[in-house]
């Protein structure tokens, strides 16, 4: 059967190394789950309970395409709380995840055969979006020197026309953050030259040397993604929201109507206590610099010593040159002979990823204590 040329998107190798687990598993092997990013802990107990509440007395049908309002206005109060500013809810715009949120953005920014920069290494999902709508993405090697994120002097380097750059702070895979005034030098940079600024804030709460700024603080050009899964612990739930300018908000509105209509009922009923449940999310958080200490402690003595700064997020990149440049094979062969389950760097950069691994402490500490032993009889 022949299909859409632009259906040929890369696949997602977390998601393949997952699989391959899972069927480790299934026939009784032993596998230490570090290869995706998703919380171990459920969603905050008054998030089940808010749940379980509008299953009981609310009809469960569409909702406002751009989302219920009282989540919209939790939302808009939460960055009132967390980044002191004063955000109007007609602009927030709940989505079906953060996916669609980037769908949603790339959709009504961008024409066919636009180009927009993102940094290597970055979120896979990135590119093979883009690549889905005719957009083609630029993207950059941001190593060690730049904390492996983009600077003007390296956009400067690309090849005319760019029309957007999309950034990440803190990154997947990296969780290197940009600093305040790295961000705002990005964000007057696109300003000043029309082009599209889109930020992936769905990792921040969950930053560990230094709060996170949204781009919003610096321009309300900005257009914001983020997500419930991370921070939240909600990633099944399959609930995001984006931040646009007013002048953008029909047009989303339109795109969300027609390609989901709304984002899941019970989903947004029940984050709108999301907000009011940060004592337990903090101790969520309290497990991941946990698991972060032991890893960039341990890693070291097994000879993964060139690692990534972990600013935030919940994942280590190594640099695993000095043992492999094949990164696929290396995860395989891990999986394996050891079982632990990592992501190989060719997921996020396909160019230098292969000398580079993606370890998840989104786990539990017992699990990250065993996969640091099964490591170390493996590659000692």
């Amino acid at each position: 059967m022949k299909y859409a040329q632009r259906a040929n998107v890369s696949p997602f190798f977390a998601m393949e190394v997952m699989k391959a687990a899972n069927n480790l598993e299934a026939e009784g092997k032993t596998v230490y789950h570090m290869e995706v990013g998703q919380p171990a802990t459920s969603a905050p107990s008054r998030v089940l309970q808010a749940a379980k509440d509008a299953l009981d007395k609310k009809v469960i049908g569409y909702t406002e395409a751009l989302g219920i309002p009282a989540l919209r206005a939790a939302i808009a109060k939460h960055y009132g709380d967390m980044y002191d500013i004063d955000l109007d809810p007609g602009r927030v715009v709940v989505t079906t995840g953060s996916s669609a949120g980037f769908l949603i953005s790339f959709l009504s920014l961008f024409n066919p055969s636009e180009r927009v920069v993102l940094a290597e290494p970055g979120y896979p999902a990135y590119r093979n979006i883009m690549k889905s709508v005719d957009l083609e993405p630029v993207g950059i090697f941001c190593g060690p020197d730049t904390n492996f994120q983009p600077t003007p002097e390296l956009i400067d380097k690309v090849a005319e026309p760019v029309h957007g750059l999309l950034v990440a702070s803190p990154a997947n895979p990296t969780g290197t953050m940009l600093t305040p005034t790295a961000l705002e030098n990005l964000v007057h940079y696109c300003d000043e030259r029309d082009m599209h600024f889109i930020s992936d804030e769905i990792y921040h709460g969950l930053t560990y040397t230094t709060e996170a700024v949204s781009a919003l603080s610096y321009s309300d050009k900005s257009i914001i993604i983020n997500s419930f899964s991370k921070y939240f612990s909600m990633t099944g739930w399959r609930l995001g929201w984006m931040v646009v300018p007013e002048n953008l908000v029909s047009v989303v509105e339109r795109l969300t109507q027609s390609l989901y209509i709304s984002a899941p009922a019970v989903s947004q009923y029940a984050a709108i206590e999301a907000f009011n449940c940060k004592d337990e999310l903090e101790v969520f958080k309290s497990n991941y610099e946990k698991n972060r200490s032991l890893l960039l402690e341990e890693l070291p003595k097994l000879g993964l010593d060139k690692l990534a700064a972990a600013d935030g997020a919940f994942y280590i990149y190594a640099d695993i040159s000095h043992l492999s440049t094949d990164s696929m094979d290396f995860c395989k062969r891990m999986l394996v002979e050891c079982g632990v389950a990592a992501t190989p760097g060719i997921d996020f950069d396909p160019v230098n990823g292969n000398k580079y691994i993606r370890l998840s402490f989104a786990g539990s500490y017992t699990v990250m204590q065993q996969a640091i032993s099964a490591l170390k009889s493996w590659l000692q």
